[in-house]
């Protein structure tokens, strides 16, 4: 295993220290690093917090700043947080308009945030993100797994609560926003969890894992490397045959990189997947590609679809400003 450690024992703090050091403008750090929240709160604003297991950055942390997240709470490298965590960053954010708990379904993100819920004492309301057309079940999850969609979820919601939009409406529209967004995966080398020291699955150099997940659980099948066409055709057949989108519909398009995928290939994919849905009559109005909703070192892609509306639209462009999204400030 190389990797730029000192410690596998305190990959998470060190690396949690390095991003409240160099974004210091935008976010601090909770006690014992428990949780990463906002600098500057707005008063009346709903809390969003979200959170996971920590080696998907730059989500959730990254996205924590103007336009986005109020707090996020780090677990351990692909281990849930803990319900303490949340009750705290809840506490340290919430300006008096509630809290939105933002969880990807991911059967230990799901307790833990629904223990955090109960034991608050405050006004809590959650939004659950299952985008992954890949598989129903997996090695984490009962029902579809959460992943690269729930960043489109953070983005819109948090666009609309800086807007002083109320909680029960933000949670509304988090589950909209979920319920038109659609995502799968690729994986052509796998991940190493600092911990363990070894790939977490296996691959032969001609094969890739289709419908991967973004903890390396196995996805639809393993099938022969193949040309990015081929894995864009693949993965957007499964996507819009279960989205639906009507003809004329425009979307979203998240082309994400896993972390040891170089943009160049992010772009490329971008152009193939881009054809593909004209060839379909849908149209890609909104692109964001890079990598961020990663799995480590893992090489590979994911696809997102969301479908968009004349809201929808004004919420993806308003401005944001966080460690890894910025733009219109």
């Amino acid at each position: 295993m190389k990797k730029l450690i000192n410690s596998a024992d305190t990959v998470l703090e060190e690396s949690l220290d390095g991003l409240a050091a160099a974004h210091a403008d935008i976010l601090l750090l909770g006690a014992d690093r428990k949780f990463v929240r906002r600098r500057n709160l707005k008063p009346g604003k709903v809390a969003l917090i979200s959170g996971g297991g920590s080696g998907h950055e730059p989500l959730h942390a990254g996205f924590v700043g103007h336009g986005m997240l109020d707090a996020a709470c780090p677990g351990q490298v692909f281990t849930s947080p803990t319900p303490d965590q949340m009750i705290e960053a809840a506490e340290a954010v919430d300006t008096g308009a509630g809290v939105l708990f933002i969880v990807k379904n991911y059967e230990g993100d799901v307790m833990n945030f629904t223990m955090a819920a109960e034991m608050a004492g405050r006004e809590v309301a959650s939004v659950v993100t299952n985008d992954d057309v890949a598989v129903e079940k997996s090695t984490y999850t009962t029902g579809r797994r959460g992943v690269a969609g729930t960043l489109i979820v953070e983005k819109m919601v948090g666009a609309a609560a800086e807007k002083g939009m109320p909680l029960a409406a933000l949670k509304t529209l988090g589950d909209d926003v979920n319920r038109r967004t659609r995502s799968m995966g690729v994986a052509l080398l796998p991940c190493t969890v600092p911990a363990v020291g070894r790939p977490n699955f296996t691959l032969a150099d001609n094969e890739m894992e289709m419908g991967v997940g973004i903890h390396g659980e196995p996805g639809r099948r393993r099938v022969p490397l193949a040309s990015a066409d081929a894995i864009a055709a693949d993965i957007l057949g499964a996507i819009l045959d279960d989205l639906e989108p009507s003809k004329g519909s425009e979307v979203l398009l998240l082309i994400n990189g896993f972390g040891a995928t170089p943009l160049i290939e992010l772009y490329l994919m971008a152009n193939s997947a881009k054809r593909i849905l004209d060839g379909a009559g849908v149209t890609a109005t909104r692109f964001l590609i890079g990598s961020y909703v990663t799995s480590l070192d893992m090489a590979g892609t994911s696809i997102t679809v969301s479908v968009l509306d004349g809201q929808s639209k004004e919420l993806w462009d308003a401005p944001v400003h966080t460690a890894a999204l910025r733009w219109r400030m």
